[in-house]
């Protein structure tokens, strides 16, 4: 009877474990979409509400802007207060901005409903915050990689979606936003009713000023960025909001420095795993917005002035061209959770690298052939992909649970602002190398040479990635047991908060030193706190004290001094 009881939890629990990532993984799918949903239509936007092309743009940077801004704070806010309510007040907001942009008649009530959108950016890293606490060690893995491939899958989505509703004669943009209004809503009935409450709550205050000043810092950062090819690269409003970027960066650190329970803990920050993970999200969000808008560009050039390009349509160019490599993006996640679990996110990195700059080396040699674009775009696809999936796997195997939303969200604004960066690099780059002598009434056309030095970029971003694969992630090793600052809450001996599969090897701390070899640690992961037994979020359990013995019946082997 008890054997049948046991089986029957079991089963249950992996069928609640399998709706919750369905329900993140469409709540994250629907994140991506709101980033990219309006860049085939900026033309429809412009058009209709009378406003001029460096006015349009802002459609796209205010949801840049409102990310930067609101990413970290929600992320740590997840932490502090509980990850489904914050999920469930983001989607809220979601919802209200997509509804807002459809019934939009001015462009500053568009803008509104962008920077609401934007705010649903922090919906990435609460989920992966989610299934650390709600998913078994070892698929959790596969379960983060999944999560996170359906960013790149969404992006591409939202791009042949809005091609379909946008391809008529008397297309209207506002369809697309009631589209994003439809996906949002569900994915928040879908939190709503499939994912768990929270059960890890750090408390605390929060810190409003650290993130008052990491956000300034951000907005002077990504504004240029983003406007730099209408303001001009070299004027002073550009020149400017750099410098007030380093500023404020200074300020920003400061400030955490000082105050009790920082919003950013600057250790955990600098971190060499945290650190490499960000860098290559800044490489990797590049890289796919440098194949969205390079292939997009491309394939819609006319050959009969150019003499090269295929004179696709949007809806041709979205569906052909750059829906097949999102939808193996969504097809490689499982395999990268797979290579992620068995032989770690340093590999998982590597195998993005080398993807990557194979894909985009191929596009630089050869994108006059319309099976050659596909099948760059299909590699690249699957590189953002493994990219994507171990990104995550490093943060979490690198900070204490009660970090994981503010560590995740960082990790998403560097994505982010890689693919701001991303864009002002193709536009600058393609605006800067112009055909000439081109027919009178004919506006200024791409030259062939700057895709392909966009694409060469491209494979030099991945080739960077690679770099930090090999050289900035050596060496690291599982989970960090011991937390900076506050307590990390952590499983009891279900171990179900751990990030590390039960029985993966690790150091332990002790006292401020590491012992000597590795050694076997199952069960629950480590408390910062000698004789631990109640973790803040109430779990009860007997955890890990840093003595100088394991205990050899709930962890395994001792531990020799």
């Amino acid at each position: 009877m008890s054997t049948t009881t046991s089986a029957t939890t079991r089963a249950g629990g992996h069928r609640n474990e399998t709706v919750i990532v369905f329900a993140l993984s469409l709540a994250a799918m629907v994140v991506s979409m709101m980033q990219t949903l309006p860049v085939p239509i900026l033309g429809l936007i412009r058009s209709d509400l009378g406003t001029t092309t460096a006015n349009v743009s802002w459609v796209t940077t205010a949801t840049l802007l409102s990310a930067a801004v609101f990413t970290p704070l929600l992320g740590r806010f997840g932490d502090q207060h509980g990850k489904k309510p914050t999920l469930v007040a983001v989607l809220g907001v979601m919802v209200a901005g997509s509804v807002i942009a459809a019934l939009a008649s001015s462009l500053p009530l568009l803008l509104l409903g962008r920077v609401l959108q934007g705010a649903a950016t922090a919906i990435f890293p609460l989920a992966l915050s989610v299934l650390r606490e709600e998913v078994r060690p070892q698929k959790l893995p596969g379960a983060m990689a999944l999560v996170s491939g359906t960013l790149a899958f969404g992006s591409g989505l939202a791009l042949v979606a809005t091609g379909l509703l946008t391809s008529g004669s008397d297309a209207d943009y506002r369809n697309a936003f009631w589209m994003a209004t439809g996906f949002a809503v569900l994915a928040l009935l879908a939190v709503v009713f499939l994912v768990p409450a929270t059960r890890h709550k750090t408390g605390g205050r929060t810190d409003f000023l650290g993130a008052l000043t990491l956000g300034i810092a951000l907005l002077l950062l990504l504004l240029p960025i983003s406007q730099g090819h209408e303001w001009g690269w070299a004027s002073g409003r550009t020149l400017g909001s750099f410098a007030g970027a380093v500023v404020m960066t200074a300020v920003w650190v400061f400030t955490e420095l000082k105050v009790r329970e920082p919003l950013v803990d600057m250790r955990m920050f600098v971190h060499r795993p945290v650190l490499m993970a960000n860098l290559a999200g800044i490489l990797v969000g590049f890289g796919m917005f440098a194949n969205f808008l390079g292939v997009s560009y491309l394939v819609q050039m006319p050959k009969a002035l150019t003499g090269y390009g295929f004179d696709a349509s949007i809806l041709r160019a979205s569906v052909e061209f750059l829906l097949p490599g999102a939808i193996v993006s969504l097809l490689a996640s499982p395999i990268g959770g797979q290579l992620v679990r068995h032989r770690g996110p340093r590999a998982a990195l590597a195998v993005a690298a080398a993807l990557g700059a194979a894909g985009f080396g191929w596009l630089a040699l050869d994108h006059g052939h319309t099976a050659s674009v596909i099948g760059a775009g299909l590699i690249v696809g699957a590189a953002v992909s493994f990219g994507y999936a171990a990104m995550p796997a490093v943060i979490m195997a690198s900070v204490p649970h009660h970090q994981s939303g503010i560590a995740n969200g960082i990790n998403s604004i560097s994505r982010s602002t890689g693919s701001a960066i991303g864009s002002a690099i193709v536009t600058t780059i393609l605006a800067s190398k112009t055909i000439e002598h081109l027919p009178a009434g004919v506006p200024a056309l791409p030259a062939e040479s700057g895709f392909t030095l966009t694409f060469a970029i491209g494979a030099v971003a991945f080739g960077l990635v690679a770099v930090i694969s090999g050289i900035g992630l050596r060496g690291t090793h599982g989970p960090r047991t011991a937390a900076t600052g506050a307590a990390a809450p952590v499983a009891a001996s279900t171990g179900t908060a751990s990030a590390q599969p039960s029985g993966r090897r690790c150091g332990v701390r002790r006292e401020g030193r590491r012992l000597t070899g590795p050694h076997r640690i199952t069960g629950a992961t480590l408390s910062s706190r000698p004789g631990s037994r109640r973790t803040r979020g109430g779990t009860r359990g007997r955890l890990h004290s840093f003595t100088r013995r394991a205990s050899p019946h709930r962890r395994g082997p001792e531990v020799p001094g």
